[in-house]
């Protein structure tokens, strides 16, 4: 597929400078989402509670949740003890969660954010996530959000959600629900790691006062991506180049990876139900990497150019359009 330089996106969103922020998520530079987050995709309930716990007493702030994961009451357990574990209040913790593609249609989404609400135990979350820009009916997928996206921006009107945001947009779809709305989406939540930088699209974003998370920091380390192919690139944190700056920073490789992510202005949202993993990767904070780095780190992306997470075929519809590997 044809990639769509971004410089002509930006000509073709006149409406932006008209929609409404959603404070104080304006600029990459002074966010109060830790750039530092937990995932919780593929976190097993059997430890879903303990680890999210862990995460908490380690020091994480922000943690990521959908209601696809089916994980959300155990997580939510997870929350509470971890605050109380750690002396926290639920304002120190930014949590996020995610509509999924079944609740689409309008009179559906806050019935959506209800449940997610009594899922997790909390009153409110500080940002609330269309998980895909495809909404699931009678069997059939198809690009839905405009209005779901409407009935989103009615929930900052209640005290049930902070920000409201996007995930998996491509620029088209980015374009259209910006022209058709009153509020721009405060986070837009995408795969990025070395093997898929999208720089000229997390440039767009952070020109436009839209902040960006990265899922999938570690790349095709998530088991969910199924075991290497003849093409596929080696395993991001077995990468020999990534070892090398991982050894001569004292860091690993994982925080390599982290740090990178949080470098460019995203945050970065690494899942583990394992207590050293957790604090390994808690650790990324204090991982410095050299101009050189940077240098050889850009070559993996031009080297092993690879998106994982592209379900266009099972679903039937053509996601990622005008970006890299879709």
């Amino acid at each position: 597929m044809r990639f769509v330089p971004l410089t002509i996106l930006a000509l073709a969103l006149p409406a932006l400078a008209h929609t409404e922020d959603q404070n104080p998520i304006t600029a990459p530079s002074s966010l109060s989402i830790p750039l530092l987050g937990y995932g919780t995709w593929n976190l097993d309930k059997s430890n879903a509670s303990e680890a999210v716990s862990i995460a908490l007493e380690t020091g994480y702030k922000h943690i990521d949740c959908a209601a696809i994961y089916g994980n959300e009451k155990e997580v939510g357990k997870g929350i509470a003890h971890g605050l109380k574990k750690a002396g926290l209040h639920r304002s120190d913790v930014w949590v996020t969660s995610k509509l999924w593609n079944d609740h689409h249609a309008p009179d559906l989404v806050a019935k959506g954010l209800a449940k997610t609400l009594e899922n997790l135990g909390l009153e409110y979350l500080d940002l609330y996530l269309m998980h895909w820009p495809v909404g699931s009916h009678g069997g059939k997928n198809e690009f839905d959000y405009v209005e779901t996206w409407h009935a989103m921006e009615r929930l900052l009107h209640t005290s049930k959600v902070r920000h409201i945001g996007v995930s998996n947009f491509s620029p088209t779809e980015m374009a259209h629900l910006i022209k058709s709305s009153k509020t721009k989406p405060a986070v837009h939540q995408m795969e990025l790691h070395p093997y898929l930088p999208q720089n000229e699209w997390v440039q767009w974003h952070h020109a436009h006062g839209i902040h960006v998370t990265a899922y999938s920091p570690f790349g095709n380390a998530n088991p969910t991506y199924g075991p290497p192919s003849k093409d596929s690139p080696p395993p991001l944190l077995e990468n020999k180049a990534m070892r090398r700056i991982a050894k001569e920073g004292g860091c690993t490789t994982a925080q390599v990876a982290l740090a990178w992510g949080m470098s460019r202005g995203t945050s970065v949202i690494p899942k583990s139900g394992h207590a050293e993993r957790i604090k390994e990767n808690y650790g990324a904070l204090e991982c410095d990497l050299e101009y050189e780095d940077f240098t050889d780190i850009a070559e993996l992306g031009k080297k092993y150019l690879k998106r994982f997470n592209n379900p266009s075929q099972g679903w039937g519809v053509d996601l990622y359009e005008g970006l890299e590997d879709a």
